[in-house]
Order: structure tokens, then sequence, then C-alpha cells
């Protein structure tokens, strides 16, 4: 492992200065993911920015009636809080889908939504991988590419975005808070994450020093109903093959007002799916209108022999899902109001 040089820092502002002004420097917050990236050799940074002490630790209500995430708050923590576990039980299900307890436990909500792709050619420094050395290739077309995108992917790269927390917040219209050299500004969270193209070796929009220090949710409807479901090779700690979150208000209403529907483990970003949305507006509820939406949103994915099952398994979730949070699945309970973890 290359030598760093280390640097702890108590201000955003501070830490802002430290890594904008170093020529490889990083922030450093749980670890959870920069740590296996040092061990691999993917990254060496000269130096370390600790963020871990920064005052970014509260969940805060909003005066519009939304809520204000700190980027620093553990994950075990925010899917335990009584606000979110109540008004945004997509995001607790999410967060605790998403790893072990030990990672939840250390793992921050700003570090979250800013890990990177678990491609297994992109972790082995022996293969190319254009996200880890641009222009080098990407080992995985023609590859193994069962957990591999067939939305929005291109020439140089088919990874997706591992983040659970992420699907969920695009759901959520969730906006992520962000403290660079030229000040504060605000990012729709699904404006965050790029596509490929052909600079895969940048996955967000963020700047050089460029920090995350909160993550804002807007005021919940009182007759909207939220989920997440991942599925994925085994129960326990596990990436997702693909995963749901959606919110639907029905608004007293036989007809959908309102719909926000995320897809992960499908692409290199949490994938809003617009086109399902606009079908499924305005509709009355039916299994067979949730299929036809979802056909919508699918039609441009394209796939190979490996990923090829993510297809169905995508649309069987989305009309299960669906189906649960508009009250056709006889299995939910009316009294659980959605909220049910």
């Amino acid at each position: 492992m290359k030598q760093f040089r280390y640097e702890r820092v108590t201000r955003p502002e501070d830490a802002v200065a430290a890594v904008s002004e170093g020529e490889d420097a990083a922030y450093l917050a749980g670890g959870t993911n920069l740590v296996d990236h040092l061990k691999l050799g993917i990254t060496a940074p000269g130096t370390l920015v600790d963020i871990s002490r920064l005052e970014l630790t509260q969940v805060e209500d909003l005066e519009d009636g939304g809520v204000r995430i700190g980027a620093m708050v553990r994950n075990s923590d925010l899917a335990a809080h009584p606000r979110i576990r109540r008004d945004y039980p997509a995001l607790s299900r999410a967060l605790l889908a998403g790893a072990s307890g030990q990672l939840r436990n250390v793992a921050t909500t700003g570090g979250n939504l800013l890990q990177r792709t678990r491609c297994v050619y992109f972790q082995d420094v022996s293969t190319p991988c254009n996200k880890r050395e641009p222009g080098s290739g990407c080992s995985a077309i023609g590859g193994y590419t069962r957990y591999h995108a067939i939305l929005g992917a291109s020439e140089s790269c088919i990874a997706t975005l591992p983040s659970d927390m992420a699907v969920a917040l695009a759901a959520l219209d969730a906006t992520v808070v962000v403290l660079g050299t030229g000040g504060e500004r605000r990012i729709p969270v699904t404006e965050l994450h790029r596509l490929p193209g052909e600079e895969p070796q940048r996955d967000t929009v963020l700047e050089r020093g460029d920090l995350i220090t909160a993550v804002e949710l807007p005021a919940p409807s009182e007759s909207a109903r939220s989920t997440y479901r991942k599925v994925r090779d085994r129960a326990s700690y596990a990436f997702a093959l693909i995963s749901v979150a959606a919110v639907v208000d029905l608004g007293g209403a036989p007809t959908i007002t309102d719909i926000r529907l995320a897809l992960g483990g499908v692409a290199h970003k949490p994938w809003r799916a617009t086109r399902a949305e606009e079908v499924l507006r305005g509709q009355i509820p039916s299994e067979a209108l949730f299929a036809e939406a979802i056909d919508a949103e699918l039609a441009a994915a394209e796939t190979t022999e490996d990923n090829a099952f993510k297809i169905p398994m995508t649309r069987a979730t989305v009309v299960a899902v669906l189906a649960e949070l508009t009250g056709l699945d006889p299995r939910l309970r009316p009294d659980l109001g959605g909220q049910n973890i």
C-alpha cells in the first residue's frame, strides 16, 4: 500500500480546502468502500482527509415538513430513526437491505451515495477497466456480466451502482446538499450520478473538493405509501440483482394520482423509471397496467446472455411492489398504511 498523509478536520470548509488544494487528496469518512480500494490497489491517494468528526450527524425536521439528514449520519442510525421509519419507510428498508449490521454501524449517508461499483473487473487491477484506467478497455464486455447494467450503459462501461440507499432517495425526490469551493449548492439526487458515456471514470457530477454535507427529503404525502424491495442471490448481505423503490399516492381516489418509481441493479445510477410513471399516472391500478408500464420502461434495455434474466425479474418485482402499495395484494394489511418495516 502506498504511504499517505493523514489530516483530520472539524469544519466542512476546512475539508473542502484540504481536498481541493491537494494534488491527490481524498475524503475519508466511514471508510467501508475506500479502505477496500486502498487494499486492492484501485486507488492510492497521497492525502486522506478525515471528515468523520464533522458536526453533520443530525436528522432534523425542516420548516416545510421535510427532513434534513446530515452526511455523517450512520446508516444504522438513519434506518432506525423514528421519523424515517414513519414517513419514509422505503429509505429505512433500503438501508437495512444494504449491508451487514457491522457495516451499517460505520457507513455514512454521504459515503453510501458515493460508493463505487462492485464490478469484478473494476476490483481486479490485473484486468483492463475504463473506470479505473480510462482508455484501457472494458473487460466486462464479453466477460462475466450477471450483475451488470441493462439500461444506460455504453461501449466504455456496463457496470452498475451498488447503493441501495440511492435508489430509495431517487424515488423520494431527495436533494443532495453539496459544499464546494464556490459555496453551497443543491443537486437533485437523480442528477448526482452520471451514465458512463465516454467518461466512465466520472461516477458523479461532483467537482474536485466537493463535499456532500446533507440530504434533504421533501414532506411526505399523508395518502402516499412507499417501500423498497431488493432481489439478490442470498438473503444475507449481498448486492442487488435488481431492486425497486416506489412511492404511490392514490389520494383517496381509485386512480393513481402520483407515482415515483426507481430501479437499482440495472444501470450506472439509480434509474428513475419516468416512462413507466407516465403510463401509470391517472390510471386505475391493475397488474396488467403495472406490467404495461414497466415493459415501456424496459423497451430500451440491452442485455447479455448472463443478465437477460433481469428483464423478467424486474417486471415481476415491479408488478409485485405496485400491487402491494395499491392494495391489490391481499397479503398487505390495510392498517399498515404502507409503513410495513
